[in-house]
């Protein structure tokens, strides 16, 4: 029933208010339909769809939508994304393993998916940012798990308010927390992708081996910083430092990276100034890494 070639969906800003007010599923289901957005059953409190085909088969007929509803009123609703509804989702997720905020924040601040159209609170903490699809311009949906950052688009769909999820025996809802108020822009997601898990550069014959070590990934010591309680910021800001500068980071990409995780931390800006410099020196002492594992500007830290 879903059919990419059919006409997009006009959104405003106020669509998903509007249908997210709706006091029941199935009526908000039947608004969206009404809207000329297709969307799909999936089970209640969860993600999986109900229908065979899953996302494809997507439909704006309030009748087949109307039906579906009266079969199962607690479906929750899921609504493909990409140029077939006209709408990209990126989506930022949190856990106990780890937080997309900072890299999200890290992006917006460059430039890349800072024109959200509206944000949505996900049942778990994380965040939905909805941004325009852009015409003619196929863009496939993707995941970057070292950044817990995933994208929603061609070939991807979303759970949508006002769904409910069930964690921990508790159903909590699909919230929108944020619409914009400036145009929306649609996202890049290739260069997106490219912030996020930036491809690592080819060894270059006679270079040191630091050049090319799987053991500094600058997002991810980003995050642990960003993530580390009081009580242990300062340290990991350090260890972080210490395993880029060892790497042949320049002082002004180590801060680049770590200044706002650490901020995000809690720490002050002198302190991370003192820190960033205190590693530095220290790692450029002893000379860059040459072996996996713990260095002797590292080993005594356990994160």
């Amino acid at each position: 029933m879903y059919d990419p070639e059919h006409p997009v969906p006009h959104w405003t800003v106020s669509t998903m208010q509007r249908v997210a007010a709706e006091r029941t599923l199935a009526g908000a289901a039947i608004r969206y339909a009404n809207l000329g957005i297709p969307v799909f059953p999936c089970v209640p409190g969860g993600k999986q769809p109900l229908t065979p085909n899953g996302f494809h088969d997507a439909t704006s007929s309030t009748r087949v939508v109307h039906a579906w509803w009266e079969r199962t009123p607690d479906a929750n609703i899921g609504l493909p994304t990409g140029a077939g509804t006209g709408v990209l989702v990126v989506d930022v997720d949190i856990h106990p393993g780890g937080s997309g905020f900072v890299p999200f924040e890290r992006a917006r601040s460059e430039g890349i998916g800072d024109r959200w159209g509206w944000l949505v609170r996900t049942p778990s903490g994380g965040v939905h940012a909805y941004y325009p699809g852009s015409s003619g311009q196929a863009q496939r949906s993707w995941q970057v798990p070292s950044a817990h950052v995933d994208f929603r688009g061609d070939g991807g769909y979303v759970i949508a308010p006002p769904s409910r999820i069930e964690i921990d025996g508790i159903a909590k809802k699909y919230d929108v927390i944020a619409v914009t108020t400036q145009p929306a822009r649609t996202v890049d997601a290739t260069r997106l992708r490219q912030f996020l898990e930036p491809p690592r550069p080819r060894r270059v014959s006679g270079a040191p081996a630091a050049l090319s070590s799987p053991h500094c990934h600058p997002p991810a010591l980003a995050r642990t910083v960003a993530l580390t309680p009081e009580g242990g910021r300062n340290r990991a800001l350090f260890w972080a430092s210490c395993r880029m500068a060892e790497n042949n980071f320049a002082p002004a990409d180590i801060a680049s990276w770590l200044v706002p995780a650490a901020q995000h931390a809690g720490l002050g800006d002198r302190e991370i100034e003192t820190t960033i410099n205190s590693a530095v020196h220290h790692a450029t002492r002893l000379g860059p890494a040459s072996r996996p594992g713990p260095t002797r500007a590292s080993e005594g830290l356990r994160l």
